[in-house]
């Protein structure tokens, strides 16, 4: 008998009753040098707070030989309709970006050699530009990021909010 007797399974632990999916990569730019750029979406802002039910969370890891570095982000579904256009329009001599005036801002503007310049601006800390050259069918992989992170954290909270008169009066 290799077991003890008296020895018992470890209790489970209790798990969270709203428990946020795993982390989806909304943006993962890398390339041979080892030069990348990820928006990695961890979940809602505040799940149980209606007002920022849609509002998700998600990091920015940004890494080259001379920075390496992790900022906060958050997005909202109007920030995810607008990378899914400027994604699908993205070109030589064209740009597309997420985060923008609330804070950390992602600006990725397309070479003619199909390469890109990633500035990482976040007004408080850190001002950087990448330089990456992706996979050459990566706006397609990325359309296909974008759809799992929207499955993932589909919109539901109204965003619409109203004022109801008191019944009283």
């Amino acid at each position: 008998m290799g077991q003890d007797a008296h020895a018992r399974p470890a209790p489970e632990r209790a798990r969270p009753a709203m428990a946020e999916p795993g982390a989806v990569d909304l943006i993962h730019l890398e390339d041979a040098d080892g030069d990348r750029c990820i928006v990695r979406v961890t979940g809602r802002y505040k799940h149980d707070v209606l007002t920022t039910h849609d509002v998700l969370q998600a990091e920015v890891l940004a890494h080259a030989s001379f920075v390496d570095a992790r900022l906060e982000l958050c997005l909202f579904q109007r920030d995810l309709d607008a990378w899914q256009q400027e994604l699908a329009g993205l070109a030589p001599g064209r740009g597309a970006s997420i985060g923008g005036d609330r804070g950390l801002n992602l600006v990725l503007h397309m070479q003619e050699d199909r390469s890109l310049a990633i500035t990482v601006l976040d007004p408080d800390r850190l001002m950087a530009v990448l330089w990456i050259r992706p996979q050459e069918n990566w706006t397609d992989e990325h359309q296909d990021r974008l759809e799992q992170v929207r499955q993932t954290w589909p919109s539901e909270a109204p965003m619409t909010y109203e004022w109801r008169p008191s019944q009283g009066s």
